[in-house]
């Protein structure tokens, strides 16, 4: 059950697409002055080493935030302003050059919010609870932002709807355990009945799995039976094919794609989206797989 480690593919592909998402998301709604909530089920450690242990083991980064960090070839167009704020938003975390830090979603958002807004944070797995909780308590801010080593599929009753009636919920679990695919549904749909004007955004893996395929699909199915509007992006970076090389050995080729589904998403997500995830294509390809769809309704 806690086996899954968020630092071994911090700064990875699924990164690049769900922070991009998160960061775009939250400038918009961060632009009205009511206050906002913001909820994070599966937080992880919060911030992670790109030079650490666990990360170079993986060496995912380097196909995934270091492509975009990487000078570009002359000529070529400028980063679309999704992207851009992406980066910046890294680069904000680590000294002039330097590529040594990556944030995870808490502190991306934490940037983010206004003295007004709030943000919970939810991590089950002990190791990554505890150093959350250190990594927070280091901004010092107060009531602002609240850990709870706690299951954020159930924890996150407790704050929706928030009394502003205004509220952000990003759900990224490893999905390690099959049982995730309902669960993520389960809440999803028990929390608009109770908060139909939340924004909901769930990432998710896109691998050979039926309830990998369900996901989106049923997520589009009730938000449209609700009358929510809805976006779905995926990013595909090469082939999700088991290969057999030369010498016998069973080569797997790892997370070859992700999507985010969003429930109620900002008005101008779909445009940015648009831009941003040509570029990603492009920039992040492993294969001539590589690509992207966008899809949105309501």
């Amino acid at each position: 059950m806690f086996s899954y480690r968020h630092a071994f593919h911090a700064g990875n592909h699924a990164d690049v697409l769900k922070h991009t998402v998160v960061i775009a998301a939250l400038k918009h709604l961060t632009q009205k002055d009511t206050a906002l909530a913001v909820v994070d089920t599966h937080s992880g450690a919060g911030l992670y080493r790109l030079d650490g242990d666990y990360a170079e083991t993986s060496g995912e980064a380097a196909n995934g935030v270091a492509r975009l960090q990487a000078p570009a070839e002359a000529g070529a167009e400028p980063l679309a302003p999704a992207l851009q704020d992406y980066l910046d938003m890294i680069a904000s975390f680590n000294n002039k050059g330097s590529h040594k830090v990556y944030p995870g979603s808490p502190f991306i958002m934490q940037r983010l919010i206004r003295e007004q807004d709030r943000l919970k944070l939810f991590e089950l797995h002990p190791t990554d609870a505890k150093t959350l909780a250190a990594n927070i308590a280091q901004l010092d801010a107060g009531r602002q932002i609240a850990v709870f080593r706690e299951d954020g599929f159930e924890g996150s009753r407790k704050f929706l709807p928030p009394p502003s009636r205004r509220g952000f919920l990003l759900c990224d679990p490893s999905y390690e355990m099959k049982s995730d695919y309902e669960r993520v549904l389960t809440m999803v749909g028990e929390h608009m009945k109770r908060f139909a004007t939340g924004t909901y955004a769930v990432w998710y893996p896109i691998i050979p799995r039926p309830e990998a395929h369900d996901l989106p699909r049923r997520l589009k199915t009730m938000a449209t039976k609700a009358g929510k509007s809805w976006l779905h992006a995926t990013l595909t970076v090469k082939s999700s094919k088991i290969i057999t090389n030369t010498d016998g050995e069973t080569i797997r080729p790892g997370l070859p794609a992700s999507g985010m589904f969003l429930i109620n998403p900002p008005h101008t997500l779909k445009a940015q989206l648009d831009a941003a995830l040509k570029q990603l294509v492009v920039r992040l390809a492993q294969d001539k797989n590589a690509t992207s769809t966008l899809e949105s309704g309501g």
